[in-house]
């Protein structure tokens, strides 16, 4: 029995680049909807959609549920990190606030987390926790996560046991990416590198 989990990241939001955690609900741009269109395979293999309650995630997988005439649900756990006093400001407005936090948050960003941010630690632990719960609700099923980078970085740590540093600092998700991943019954999770449809 295989339980197979995707997770995509969802498409650029209104507002351009700045930190966005949960405290910030931006909705899609076109662009971030064409991407996301564009990611879905042309056979969707999935038979339920489980979404990150913010608008970035929610309005697409709202959309693709009705589309594949399937069921969705959310989680509030899939939700993104809390950014603390940077939700919503941009990488050049923290630098001309502090020139060296961004580039302490870089080396090290378990250790050099902004003011009132989400621990990286608590962060893994709470998505890690809806993903094995989504398991355990879906055995033997194809179930589609929607959901942001930090989820699919969290998701990837767990499964890999990397550092959460390493995988901060050397794992890029880009709008609509997909990571792919595996569980048979009785065995840790696996990731999967999947080739052309």
């Amino acid at each position: 029995m295989t339980t197979y989990i995707d997770v995509i990241r969802h498409g650029e939001p209104v507002g351009g680049r700045r930190y966005r955690g949960y405290g910030i609900d931006d909705p899609l741009t076109e662009k971030g909807w064409s991407q996301m269109r564009a990611a879905v395979p042309e056979k969707p293999p999935w038979q339920h959609i489980v979404s990150s309650p913010l608008k970035r995630c929610l309005d697409f997988s709202q959309e693709l549920a009705n589309d594949l005439q399937i069921s969705y649900s959310v989680k509030d756990n899939l939700k993104e990190i809390g950014f603390g006093e940077w939700e919503g400001k941009t990488p050049d407005e923290i630098l001309a606030q502090n020139s060296e936090a961004l580039n302490h948050f870089y080396q090290d960003p378990v250790n050099n987390r902004p003011n009132g941010a989400e621990p990286l630690h608590t962060f893994s632990e709470r998505v890690w926790q809806a993903y094995e719960d989504i398991v355990e609700q879906h055995r033997d099923q194809h179930v589609l996560i929607v959901a942001h980078a930090g989820v699919a970085r969290a998701i990837t740590a767990n499964i890999l046991q990397m550092s959460l540093d390493d995988v901060y600092s050397r794992l890029r998700i880009e709008y609509g990416a997909i990571v792919h991943s595996s569980v048979d019954e009785g065995s840790p999770p696996r990731l999967l590198i999947q080739g052309p449809e």
